[in-house]
């Protein structure tokens, strides 16, 4: 059975690879259907794949090295192209597989009719190998090859439509503020090798201990920087609401469900490292709880139906940072398992009602589709109960645990953070919900006529992630911290932060989190259901406020002031630089050369008149045969180089002979 096991590990990401190639190199050849078929049914075989290892791991325990080559050795470093499967990564193969094949299956409906098709399911697909290496990787640098991987395939699904202005820059911003990110994460691999002389996991998890504690804090928060790049985190949190310039099934798998979690990813594999560091723990902790808390209240008003499911996304991510941060690891994963289904159901039933509404996203002209499209209504009124955290729906169990960690060993701030957070998240989720299926119309009259529901091809994925958005919570965490997945979870993610608490106070904390959930909901009814012009009120009052918060505090103007615009300057000043001095001493030389050569006929004639007839005709040849050097060949230039350096060389050998 081990090695069958180690086959299916090996064909985990092969299959996406093989769509890829397909579609890249001969998609052109084939019709869409094929395409299609290609893209979806390469995921859902990796899909059963990993179903078939997890049900190994599961019964058996047993964890999964598989070396598919030697990839790098030399000296001290021996790196293998080589997968580490355990209960850890089969968590995050379910959501990546499981959630990226209803998602492969959705943009079949919702990309019809679009140009690029097949380009387009070429890039999810390779999203999807990249990911998978990500995950599955026994070593710092496949993990970091399927991290840049990520970043190159968010670059091309952000920027899909890339004749629109509007992407193309989201797409160039994401890539370059991920690169912020990636510097740190590469200044932590090299001091992990420096320490350990391995980049292997295993190796280095089992040398941990003799990392002093402050070098254990400089290796943790280099890999913090890369996990706060990739994940949205303040400060680097600002290409992510942009990001939704892509198509909205980019929005749901690489948004979502996958990438944006694979900074979580990396600071739950690499907790041991993080334990030995309590200060890198608490900065962990409080850009979790700061992201949280920052990125809900910009959702309190923002009127495009993706960005407020986009600013839910860094609020969300920000609750795993906290987790993280106060030791609970395996409440941190359960919410990116319940996160990975309710915000895809989100998402992508946003896409239904876009796909409704002729591409309308503005939920300020939309109102009164629950009738109009019921399917989708009832599906997006699942997510948005999920994410608002009310029983016995997911994310009430996984959030509700992690404001319970940190409640109960004494982060009274964090906690209050994550409370006015998870308040601010029902009331923006119902406020989206109410603006968009309740209420009067507010659609132009050409958009109303043509409202339909969503096909069967974009609704059923809908349903089974509906069902998981249900029901997952209790299926994967219940009882609260003794549900399956701790106990799954507990030998790879290590034991989480110990406290005491009586049956009391776990009912209170679950009590006080329904409350805060419930009092932002009874809010939005009161401002969107019941007294709208309320609202208007309000925003009216606090205009100042409601304007900042529109403008996202100003973020990115102050980035483009400060960073953006002196190094555009910095970059203008270079450039006339080079092409003034640099290339004015190189323009320089060559009229020189040309300016001598040619120079060589008055004189030669100066001379021959003066009687030097000899001395005229060498110097005429002198220039002549001068001039061939500049014959603005490359091939001779080259020539001439490979000659100089050989006879370098024979001189650097004469002078070492003597």
């Amino acid at each position: 059975m081990s090695n069958l096991t180690d086959l299916l590990i090996k064909l985990i990401p092969i299959f996406p690879l093989v769509a890829v190639i397909s579609n890249g190199l001969l998609g052109h050849r084939y019709s869409r259907d094929i395409a299609h078929r290609l893209a979806w049914g390469s995921v859902g075989l990796s899909f059963l794949c990993t179903m078939a290892v997890f049900i190994d791991v599961l019964r058996t325990g047993t964890t999964h090295e598989v070396i598919a080559y030697q990839w790098i050795f030399g000296g001290d470093l021996t790196i293998n192209l080589a997968y580490l499967v355990d209960p850890l990564t089969c968590a995050w193969l379910l959501i990546v597989t499981g959630v990226g094949f209803l998602i492969h299956v959705y943009s079949v409906g919702y990309m019809h009719g679009e140009a690029g098709f097949t380009r387009f399911f070429t890039y999810m697909n390779l999203f999807m190998v990249s990911m998978l290496l990500l995950v599955m990787g026994n070593n710092y640098l496949v993990l970091f090859i399927g991290w840049e991987g990520v970043g190159l395939c968010s670059y091309l699904l952000i920027g899909y439509y890339y004749d629109k202005v509007s992407a193309a820059k989201a797409a160039t911003k994401a890539f370059v503020v991920n690169r912020i990110g990636d510097a740190g994460f590469l200044v932590a691999i090299f001091l992990v090798f420096v320490n350990f002389k391995t980049l292997d996991y295993t190796k280095v998890f089992a040398q941990v201990g003799q990392l002093s504690p402050e070098m254990a804090t400089a290796i943790a928060l280099c890999l913090l920087v890369g996990a706060v790049g990739k994940s949205a985190q303040l400060p680097l949190h600002t290409w992510l609401p942009d990001a939704m310039e892509g198509p909205t099934p980019v929005s749901a798998l690489i948004h979502a469900a996958t990438m944006v979690t694979a900074g979580v990813y990396m600071i739950v594999r690499n907790h041991v490292i993080f334990d030995l560091s309590p200060f890198a723990m608490s900065v962990v902790a409080f850009v979790g709880g700061g992201t949280a808390l920052f990125a809900a209240t910009i959702g309190l008003v923002q009127t495009d139906i993706k960005r407020v499911l986009a600013y839910s996304t860094v609020s969300q991510l920000g609750y795993m940072f906290l987790g993280c941060g106060v030791g609970a690891y395996t409440a941190a994963v359960f919410h990116v398992m319940t996160h990975a289904f309710f915000k895809a159901l989100l998402f992508l039933a946003a896409g239904s009602v876009i796909h409704a509404l002729s591409g309308e996203q503005d939920i300020r002209k939309m109102g009164g589709l629950s009738k109009r499209i019921p399917w989708t209504h009832r599906l997006f009124l699942i997510g948005t109960i999920a994410i608002a955290g009310l029983p016995p729906l997911a994310g009430f169990w996984s959030k509700d645990e992690i404001m319970a960690h940190a409640f109960m060993n004494h982060h009274y701030l964090l906690y209050s953070m994550a409370a006015i957070g998870a308040l601010m998240t029902s009331f923006y989720m119902f406020r989206l919900t109410y603006l968009t299926f309740y209420g009067r119309s507010r659609m132009d009259h050409h958009t109303e006529e043509h409202v339909h529901e969503s096909p069967m091809v974009m609704i059923a994925p809908l349903m089974v992630l509906a069902f998981l958005s249900g029901v997952g919570g209790l299926i994967l965490g219940f009882p609260p911290e003794h549900g399956w997945l701790h106990g799954f979870l507990g030998p790879g993610v290590g034991a989480v932060s110990e406290h005491e608490a009586g049956t009391g106070m776990v009912f209170l904390l679950m009590g006080v989190a329904i409350a805060i959930a419930l009092i932002g909901w009874g809010l939005a009814h009161f401002l969107y259901a019941v007294s709208p012009v309320t609202a208007d009120g309000w925003a009216e009052k606090f205009s100042g406020m409601y304007r900042t918060l529109l403008n996202k505090y100003y973020v990115d103007e102050l980035y483009d002031l400060l960073f953006v615009e002196p190094v555009k300057r910095l970059g203008m000043l270079l450039y006339w630089f080079d092409r003034a001095v640099i290339d004015g001493v190189v323009r320089s030389v060559g009229r020189l050369a040309d300016w001598g050569a040619s120079g060589s006929t008055w004189i030669e004639k100066y001379i021959v008149y003066a009687g030097l007839n000899v001395i005229g005709y060498g110097n005429h040849l002198a220039a002549r045969e001068g001039r061939k050097l500049q014959s603005g060949m490359v091939h001779h230039y080259a020539a001439i180089i490979v000659a100089g350096l050989f006879l370098l060389a024979v001189v650097v050998q004469l002078v070492v002979q003597m």
